[in-house]
């Protein structure tokens, strides 16, 4: 990992001196109880120290990077809408950062220095080098360690579906934004792991008489948009995207969510799963999606989100009833006036 000795400095200013460890909502630091920015009890989902267990586990294992291909990809996307925006971000911070898998795909020439995220501490052990210097800084999703108004840009990446409260998180990512400063973030959507859910599903019920949930639940779509909207962004864009892997069974696709650190952590999971059923869901799996070629498909459902935070530079909507034009007169457009007789 580089580091450059001229630029870190001023990135150690830009935590809570002492940079907390991980905090839960109920504990303490020098400033008193550090507890997220969202109004209301947050759903209380996942099981965070058990997600926490999951990425250890997964970064501990010799060959960790061969599982990398989904972050590597979806972070390369995120790199690609950092690059669309025609300016230079001083400093950014990177929610999640796994492997570096968006700084990886980013030049000094657009990212002069960079702090990375995660709520595992392999992360940094293994993360890939980059152009720009960075700083690594053990810290929870929904606690963010840093002072308000720091970073220019705000990225994130296949790490926002695990967190209980997103709205709470989506607050404290403006929060450290500088005015006219944009938040780029892809994450898990609802669509994903359908056939293994389906399977899963068809083949417990058949075999036990009812069934559990397998797959974590994600955000919609439609919930995406309102979202980022009730955290105080503006100029919000949102789109979704999917990629679908081919695996040579439903044991591989398993095998690979947990390589991945993709585990379901959710509190109302069942820990154990007969063998039958394992089995009977194998073969539903490969009936209803599998190719002539053996291979089953596994799709994942991306969804994207831009949000800037405001700022007086920025363009806004016109008041309304100020236009001078009803859509009515679109369908005149493009007509050739008759001549008159």
């Amino acid at each position: 990992m580089k580091r450059g000795s001229t630029v870190l400095p001023r990135l150690l200013s830009c935590l809570h001196q002492p940079p907390p460890a991980p905090l839960t909502a109920a504990s303490s630091g020098p400033r008193g109880p550090r507890r997220p920015l969202s109004s209301g009890a947050a759903m209380n989902v996942f099981d965070r120290t058990m997600k926490r267990r999951q990425k250890n586990w997964a970064s501990s294992l010799q060959d960790s990077s061969k599982y990398d291909y989904l972050r590597d990809e979806v972070g390369g996307r995120v790199a690609d809408r950092v690059y669309d925006i025609a300016r230079t971000f001083p400093l950014a911070l990177d929610v999640g950062c796994g492997r570096s898998h968006i700084a990886q795909h980013l030049s000094k020439d657009v990212v002069q220095s960079f702090f990375l995220t995660d709520v595992s501490d392999g992360a940094s052990k293994k993360s890939r080098s980059c152009e720009m210097p960075t700083r690594f800084v053990l810290a929870d999703e929904e606690f963010l360690p840093f002072r308000e108004n720091t970073f220019d840009i705000v990225v994130s990446s296949m790490s926002l579906h695990w967190i209980n409260d997103l709205p709470g998180a989506l607050r404290q990512v403006r929060a450290v934004l500088k005015a006219d400063g944009v938040f780029i973030g892809a994450m898990v959507g609802g669509e994903t792991l359908y056939e293994l859910r389906c399977s899963l599903q068809l083949a417990e019920t058949e075999r036990e008489g009812g069934f559990s949930p397998r797959v974590s639940p994600y955000t919609a779509v439609t919930d995406l948009g309102n979202l980022l909207g009730q955290a105080g962004f503006s100029m919000l864009t949102v789109d979704t995207d999917e990629i679908q892997v081919f695996y040579p069974g439903m044991f591989e696709v398993m095998a690979d969510l947990q390589g991945m650190g993709e585990s379901n952590c959710a509190w109302n999971r069942r820990s154990l799963l007969h063998r039958d059923t394992m089995l009977a869901a194998a073969a539903v799996y490969k009936e209803m999606y599998g190719h002539e070629d053996g291979s089953v498909p596994a799709t994942f459902q991306i969804l994207y989100m831009i949000g800037w935070k405001p700022h007086e530079s920025q363009a806004k909507p016109a008041k309304r009833g100020s236009a001078t034009a009803s859509f009515g007169d679109l369908s005149k457009l493009g007509r050739e006036t008759p001549d008159k007789p």
